[in-house]
């Protein structure tokens, strides 16, 4: 029996977290969430107080990669010591959703982002910086993990109504369902409606690209500047990094937000299901093509390139999403080939470890 469930289910310890959870375990060891990730430090809380903590060296040398690690958002199993001054994670708890992305540059690994998120806000600015191929790579990223994606525009105060309309009318031409709500955190127009989504027991995450009024946006959810922001650099309008680790908040009413880092390299791996859902009408014509197995490249009878061809399907969009299944599918063939040389790695270790053993025996 968990003791303290209903001061865990005030930070999103739902029903289905509790259904996942082995009762032998949860008697054994304390039920925590992790609020803060930098780099290899973590903090932890049960809902009194933070504590900071580390991996049992068990979870610690049996990782596989990154998504083997505790990340903002995760539910643990911990132990506590000193006084319940510093804790020690032993197990993750199964996650309902997990939000990841390749990691920038050349490296195939996964970057962990955030766990057991219940919606995602990707923050783009209405100015210069709006960009709806940008919006459609969140968009796969937040579908491909299952979490309810909503869309805010930024900076609302620099363009009239109708350049608004007509901003949110782009979105909804390519993806009617999308809840899409614009704002401004100089005037504060349009912030009420973002927070009457923040309903208690919830956890959110800020997603966009540096300089969108990521932080400007929590601080006002918080009410009042608790982090600091920096503005977008004049000579090539790029935002700058002003939050440099990912950490959960919770707010006065009860949600939580997790704030993460600026991203200016978005590449996913592993994401039909995220391609599907963003890019569904090009999901319905590839089920009219003459070959099953079409590409979309240059095949005869394809519905796809036909709807380019006639001007029903935006070719923008269509090269963003083929430009997103290469990088799927290269991604994918070069994890698989990492983890097997990996593998082979690990097991030449083995065997000269082995061999060095016997040597010393005789």
């Amino acid at each position: 029996m968990i003791t303290n469930l209903q001061t865990l289910e005030k930070l999103g310890f739902e029903k289905w977290f509790q259904d996942h959870v082995d009762p032998e375990r949860s008697a054994e060891f304390e039920i925590a969430r992790v609020i803060v990730v930098h780099k290899d430090r973590y903090t932890i809380t049960s809902g009194l107080d933070d504590v900071p903590a580390e991996l049992v060296g068990k979870l610690l040398f049996s990782a596989a990669s990154a998504v083997d690690y505790p990340a903002v958002g995760d539910w643990v199993l911990v132990k506590l010591y000193d006084g319940n001054t510093f804790a020690v994670i032993h197990e993750i708890i199964q996650r309902k959703s997990l939000l990841k992305r390749k990691t920038p540059g050349k490296k195939i690994e996964f970057q962990l982002i955030a766990a057991n998120i219940d919606a995602a806000f990707i923050v783009q600015s209405l100015d210069h910086n709006f960009n709806l191929r940008r919006l459609e790579r969140y968009l796969v990223m937040v579908n491909e993990s299952n979490i309810r994606p909503v869309v805010l525009l930024s900076k609302s105060d620099l363009l009239t109504s109708d350049k608004i309309a007509g901003r949110i009318g782009q979105i909804h031409e390519i993806m009617p369902q999308l809840q899409v709500l614009p704002f401004s955190s100089n005037n504060e127009s349009g912030l009420e409606h973002v927070k009457d989504l923040l309903k208690p027991g919830l956890t959110f995450c800020l997603l966009g690209s540096s300089g969108v009024g990521k932080t400007t946006l929590l601080n006002h959810l918080i009410g009042e500047s608790v982090f600091k922001t920096k503005t977008v650099r004049e000579k090539d309008s790029k935002g700058r990094h002003a939050t440099t680790s990912r950490q959960l908040i919770t707010l006065a009413g009860g949600a939580m937000v997790v704030d993460t880092p600026g991203m200016r390299e978005l590449e996913n791996f592993s994401v039909e299901t995220g391609l599907d859902e963003t890019f569904a009408e090009i999901t319905a014509l590839a089920g009219k093509c003459r070959f099953n197995d079409c590409s979309h490249t240059r095949e005869q009878g394809c519905a796809v390139l036909a709807a380019v061809t006639e001007g029903t399907l935006s070719e923008k969009r269509y090269q963003n999403y083929m430009k997103m299944i290469r990088e799927s599918i290269f991604n994918d063939m070069s994890y698989v080939e990492k983890r097997q040389k990996d593998k082979q790695f690990a097991k030449h270790c083995k065997t000269v470890m082995t061999h060095r053993k016997r040597q010393k025996t005789f």
